[in-house]
């Protein structure tokens, strides 16, 4: 999809398509609602729908084109799946906060997910937010930061120094588990586990996961494919 278009933001689709499965195969049901934080990340979630059914071959095609549904960042346009245009990073998790306090105040069943980068939590607006889901006690409420190092201008720690997140997110109150964001069993344990209040996930994540040159390499934030790197990543993805 990304190759037929021309576009990139592959790696960080690859560092997060595992928790995307889970997440939707295993653990959301139809009163559970989702906010992709991190839209660039748009295309492991089309992908995500694609798998169960919710989109057709010929709508991957128009991927990142004219007219379509499938634009760079997520936008509603049509599919309830994709409740907020997102992308503008920082705005994800407070979005996300009001739709747990609408379910909290009407009282209805279901949880909200949100899906945020690392390098987002750079933002002041992220903070804000955790301070007003941990004051409303927002239980329904849980955030998965896809931690993979990684950002537009180099490492996390090289740009602000936000390594020691899971400190920060308990100096709040909030509970915390930290697991390997490829880790299939261990992404369900975390998602289904007991919580009160607002639930923070911190997925240890690779970079372009499963492609050999791509994996770990901030380049891939950017870069889109030529055919014969499309051809070898397809072939590493075969192999694992």
């Amino acid at each position: 999809m990304h190759f037929e278009s021309g576009v990139g933001h592959i790696g960080c689709n690859l560092s997060c398509l595992d928790i995307l499965m889970v997440l939707h195969h295993r653990i959301m049901n139809q009163n559970d609602q989702f906010i992709l934080s991190k839209g660039h990340s748009a295309g492991a979630l089309y992908i995500t729908l694609w798998s169960m059914g919710k989109l057709k071959d010929e709508d991957l095609k128009s991927f990142h084109g004219e007219h379509t549904q499938l634009s760079g960042h997520p936008a509603p346009n049509g599919l309830k799946e994709i409740v907020f245009a997102t992308g503008s990073l920082g705005h994800g998790f407070s979005l996300a906060n009001g739709l747990a306090l609408s379910k909290k105040l009407k009282n209805e069943p279901g949880r909200v997910f949100c899906l945020t980068s690392d390098g987002e939590w750079q933002e002041g607006s992220n903070w804000e937010a955790l301070i007003f889901s941990k004051h409303q006690q927002l239980e329904s409420l849980t955030f998965i930061v896809d931690a993979n190092g990684l950002q537009g201008f180099g490492s996390t720690q090289e740009v602000a120094s936000m390594n020691e997140l899971r400190k920060k997110f308990e100096s709040f109150g909030v509970s915390v588990v930290e697991i390997d964001g490829h880790d299939l069993n261990a992404i369900e344990k975390a998602l289904t586990g007991d919580h009160k209040g607002p639930r923070a996930i911190i997925a240890r994540t690779v970079k372009g996961k499963g492609v050999s040159f791509m994996e770990n390499k901030m380049e891939w934030h950017y870069l889109s494919l030529n055919e014969d790197q499309y051809r070898q990543a397809v072939q590493d993805l075969d192999k694992s």
